[in-house]
């Protein structure tokens, strides 16, 4: 008997005494109950009743490993919530077995293994961490050993999380309405290695009366019924791949992503954690080291309904994978084709590019289908958001203001210079997604090298041309880079004859460390908090302070000459704001980039006895120049919005809603040419007292008397933001007054923080007490200036009195959307975490070495 057998046969066996109305004696043979019915000859053959609408699965695979998947077929279009057309959810190793009158869908516990050991030792870990029991069928048939169930509850059922989705997104309280919820009869399909299975789901109000059961704006935004969402979702099941396959030993510095699980058959004093990379099975005719032809190539299938020219994009930017694998010997081993008339892309059988289309701009991402058992990749499965070519497009008009002249109404495509720049970047966005679904994980530092690879997110490199002009073209690289050939050398490759697969990895590790090739991942770049100057998004180059400077000449350059330029003649003057957000906030990434050089360190993952650099705090000088130049774009010339813009942009007219991708007004429906500048400063304060920088700041200060401590760095913004003399310019002081404002606001937040520690808040506090004090001694002499400062002197009593009258939360000014991919300025992948953490609250245990997939 199979080891899950045994470790579930008494639950099961209990389970199957519940009553039921079929007893092994009364059961028809399959071929009597089928008679009449459409059967489906395939891995598991499926009978479709039109009389009542159900499905009936053929079972004759009893403790058999098989994959169970359930995705979206159809999505409901709101990045804010996530459900998107072809979206993976749960993927996990299921077995059939049967009881009694019953089968029992089981879902072994692969988090806990015992990899090697005699039966009875196996048993002893099996049995210590329960399995799970995904679904009970009752036997409607039986004939020999096969048996036939009705799986019509099993797939009429919220699987995915739709409405914990909706829930989670405060969209309004649904529940499945199982009444207007139906099989898809053309889409109950059964091939020689896979079923699929598909339901139309629809969502209803769960107390249609009640206010907080209403739907909520996201949904209103994009559902045809906001009382009734309907979502096509596919289970699918699916043969695991045979014997062949050898799993590769994962490291910190691989790049790949992979399947984790305890071992507990380890040696005693060695690691139980077994770690393997995730990647596609590709053998070569001629195996070993030299180059070769494969076996097999991995073929990855664009969606027909892409439009060109982002279609020939995709295309040409997915297939650069091939130069990576031929780099490490696999020979014609990669290609990208059009999906096939009729083919599906849920099907387990293609490696897909999809392309998805939202209400609003949002992420893309690489997902993967894992088997749980070994890290193989079993189909690659990339979500390209429609939306992001066109904020691309965006971007490049607010840098260019082309629109003059023969060009004033637009440009024919072979002459566009901002659609280059997109298809530019789409093209490396598909490289991108794709790599993902090849196992590679993201590589943020790779910007500092030479753009030496597709999986770290590229800023546009905008070059400096005569009498400022901005030159696009090498806004970004073309093809795989260094670390990407490495990383697929480390997962892909074959090693000689005279080598251990261990040792041609720790080689290739050698390799990469002795040509610079640095890795950081997400956790040690994505969060503004992180030290490493060189684990950052949107950023270029080795320098981030001279990277912050050049970034500020392009503003400058844009800002000069923007106006109504930057949109086509017959566009309504108002969208002029859509095209300057982005430009005016142009220097937000790099000034994230920067400031992690404040309190930062630089290092890289190592064990003991790598030949690896040591970790080193930045030095004091870069740290003091880092905050110079930081402050420097605080300055009134920094950040004043062009005096041509601020009776250009007209009023929203009927018909163009404001939009979060828009700056907050507070001025009705003038332009309000204050609040970029009170962004920018919000953005720019948020950095410099990261809690996580500023508890560094104080240690790096105890540890080195050299290097600037928090309270030197409290001072330094003091200085440059308060102690200058008030300019003439009624226009510039305002936007000091501004700053100052932004400072104090960010000043008491962060003091008032209980997760800040006491040290960080103690010279939080002091830094507050000094400026009252200085704004006692300098009261101002202008009126503006004297209302100012006393209101600020007002703010800070009332602040040191613990009067939470003076908290300044509830000023805080909206940030528009950051990344060019939709995130906002909280946390960037707020909702992809929400998603995570929903498939992982939806699955059993075995689900814990798949994954959701990367976002971009």
């Amino acid at each position: 008997m199979s080891r899950i057998a045994v470790s579930v046969t008494a639950l099961l066996v209990v389970i199957s005494w519940c009553p039921s109305n079929v007893t092994a004696q009364s059961l028809p043979t399959i071929e009597s109950r089928t008679d009449g019915l459409d059967r489906s000859e395939g891995f598991f053959p499926l009978y479709w009743d039109s009389r009542t609408g159900t499905v009936l699965l053929e079972i004759g695979r009893f403790g058999e490993d098989l994959l169970y998947m359930e995705s979206l077929a159809s999505g409901l279009g709101s990045n804010d919530i996530g459900l998107d057309r072809g979206q993976l959810g749960r993927r996990m190793i299921v077995r059939f077995e049967r009881i009694g009158p019953r089968v029992f869908l089981v879902a072994p516990n692969l988090k806990y293994r015992a990899d090697g050991a005699l039966d009875a030792e196996a048993l002893t870990v099996s049995d210590a961490f329960a399995d799970g029991v995904e679904w009970a069928f009752d036997v409607a048939a039986e004939t020999g050993g096969r048996v036939l169930v009705d799986a019509t509850p099993f797939l009429l059922r919220d699987v995915h999380g739709i409405q914990l989705a909706l829930d989670r997104s405060r969209q309004g309280k649904y529940k499945l309405d199982t009444d207007r919820s139906t099989l898809v009869p053309k889409m109950l399909k059964t091939f020689p290695d896979n079923t699929e299975l598909e339901t139309l789901l629809t969502f209803g109000l769960a107390n249609p009366g009640s206010a907080d059961s209403q739907p909520g704006a996201f949904v209103r935004s994009t559902v045809a019924l906001p009382t009734a969402i309907s979502i096509r979702v596919r289970h699918s099941l699916i043969r695991l791949p045979g014997p062949g396959y050898v799993p590769r030993l994962n490291h910190p510095r691989s790049g790949f992503s992979g399947i984790e699980y305890r071992d507990y058959a380890a040696e005693i004093g060695s690691d139980m954690t077994r770690r393997f990379l995730a990647r596609h099975r590709l053998e070569k005719t001629t195996p070993g080291a030299a180059p070769s032809e494969v076996v097999k190539p991995i073929v990855y299938y664009l969606d027909a309904g892409t439009p060109e020219p982002v279609r020939s994009a995709l295309l040409d930017g997915a297939s650069w994978w091939a130069d990576a694998f031929e780099s490490a010997g696999f020979l014609n081993a990669f290609r990208v084709e059009i999906l096939p008339d009729g083919a599906d892309p849920l099907d387990i059988r293609y490696n897909v590019i999809q392309w998805v289309h939202r209400a609003t701009r949002g992420w893309s991402y690489g997902a993967s289908v894992v088997d749980p058992r070994t890290g193989e990749i079993l189909k690659g499965h990339v979500s390209l958001g429609s939306l992001r070519v066109r904020q691309d497009y965006l971007i490049a008009e607010g840098l260019l203001t082309p629109y003059v002249g023969e060009h004033e109404k637009g440009f024919a495509p072979d002459d566009d210079p901002m659609l280059r720049m997109a298809l530019a970047r789409i093209r490396q966005l598909s490289a991108h997604e794709v790599g993902h679904t090849l196992g590679l994980m993201h590589n943020f530092a790779a910007s500092t090298y030479g753009r030496a690879s597709v999986m770290d997110y590229p800023a546009p490199l905008v070059g400096l041309g005569e009498d400022d002009e901005l030159v696009l073209d090498d806004a970004y690289a073309v093809g795989v880079g260094s670390w990407d050939r490495m990383a697929i050398r480390f997962g892909y490759g074959s090693p000689s004859d005279a080598m251990t697969e261990a040792m041609y990895l720790n080689e290739l590790l050698r390799e990469a460390s002795s040509q610079g090739l640095l890795y950081l991942p997400d956790s040690d770049a994505r969060s503004d908090g992180t030290m490493q100057p060189a684990g950052n998004l949107w950023d270029n180059g080795a320098d981030p302070v001279s990277a912050l400077r050049h970034e500020m000449e392009v503003r400058r350059r844009a800002l000069s000459r923007f106006g109504e330029s930057a949109i086509r003649v017959g566009q309504q003057l108002a969208l002029q704001e859509e095209v300057l957000v982005p430009l005016y906030l142009h220097n937000r990434y790099q000034l994230a980039a920067t400031s992690k050089l404040i309190g930062g360190m630089y290092y890289q993952h190592a064990a003991r006895g790598e030949e690896t650099a040591q970790m080193t705090v930045v030095s004091a000088a870069v740290q003091r120049e880092a905050l110079r130049t930081i402050l420097q774009t605080l300055q009134p010339a920094a950040l004043r919005v062009p005096s041509q813009l601020r009776l250009s942009i007209a009023p929203r007219p009927p018909g163009y809603p404001q939009t979060r991708e828009l700056f907050s007004s507070r001025t009705t429906y003038a332009f309000n040419s204050y609040l970029p500048v009170e962004l920018l400063a919000t953005i720019t304060f948020d950095l410099l007292l990261n809690p996580h920088r500023t508890t560094r700041l104080v240690h790096q200060h105890d540890f080195d008397g050299e290097t600037p401590g928090l309270t030197e760095v409290l001072r330094q913004v003091a200085a440059e933001v308060w102690s200058e003399p008030v300019t003439a310019n009624d226009y510039d002081a305002e936007i000091e007054r501004v700053v100052q404002q932004v400072w104090l606001d960010a000043l008491i937040t962060s003091s008032e923080d209980a997760t800040t520690p006491a040290a960080v808040r103690a010279r939080l506090q002091r830094a507050i007490q000094e400026l009252r004090a200085w704004i006692e001694e300098n009261p101002g002499s202008d009126d503006e200036t004297v209302s100012h400062r006393e209101y600020v002197g007002h703010v800070i009593g009332r602040h040191l009195a613990k009067d939470r009258g003076s908290a300044p939360a509830g000023r805080r000014v909206r940030i528009p959307p950051g990344s060019p991919i939709g995130s906002d300025y909280e946390g960037a992948s707020t909702r992809h975490l929400l998603r995570r953490e929903m498939v992982d609250e939806l699955a059993p245990a075995s689900i814990g070495c798949s994954s959701e997939g990367a976002i971009h």
